[in-house]
């Protein structure tokens, strides 16, 4: 087995979507991934926009109504909000009931336009999740390496513990 081809010691960072493992070291593109995500978000944010107002176009052609089409607006910009806030609290902390957040799915996949937008203000500053990984990945290396210098020296020069 060739030296490239091992994995090295130690904690290995997790990979975020778009980005791989670049956002490590900002390599491989990266300010170009970000921009890539940042545009492609705010693209598809605006095509879902033009999927909606074909949608409520079709609802006043049907004529349901004021009450039905005043309905489906405001549903669909609270469904856009709190999928928003949701996707900005996932960017900086991991969720502390999974079993709530899987019952959110479809209210997050009908508000799908904020969680692009959250994605789009997002990419400005970083990968969407960075911080995050970042800080959870360097508390892995930080204690793989507090491990690893516990552990180095010569075994048999230790003291044995009597008991």
């Amino acid at each position: 087995m060739s030296d490239e081809n091992r994995t090295p010691a130690g904690p290995q960072p997790e990979e975020i979507r778009f980005f791989g493992t670049s956002w490590v070291d900002h390599s491989d593109g990266y300010a170009l991934r970000r921009a890539g995500v940042a545009v492609g978000s705010l693209l598809a944010a605006v095509a879902g926009c033009f999927v909606l107002r074909f949608a409520y176009q079709g609802l006043v052609i049907a004529e349901v109504g004021g009450f039905v089409n005043m309905l489906v607006v405001v549903m669909f910009a609270v469904c856009s909000a709190i999928a928003f806030r949701k996707a900005w609290e996932g960017f900086g902390r991991r969720p502390a009931d999974q079993a709530r957040e899987d019952s959110l799915r479809t209210l997050k996949l009908i508000g799908f336009i904020g969680t692009l937008l959250a994605y789009f203000v997002r990419s400005f500053t970083e990968a969407p999740g960075e911080k995050l990984r970042r800080t959870e990945y360097e508390a892995a290396v930080a204690r793989f390496e507090k491990r690893r210098a516990r552990s180095t020296g010569n075994p048999s020069t230790r003291k044995k513990k009597k008991g």
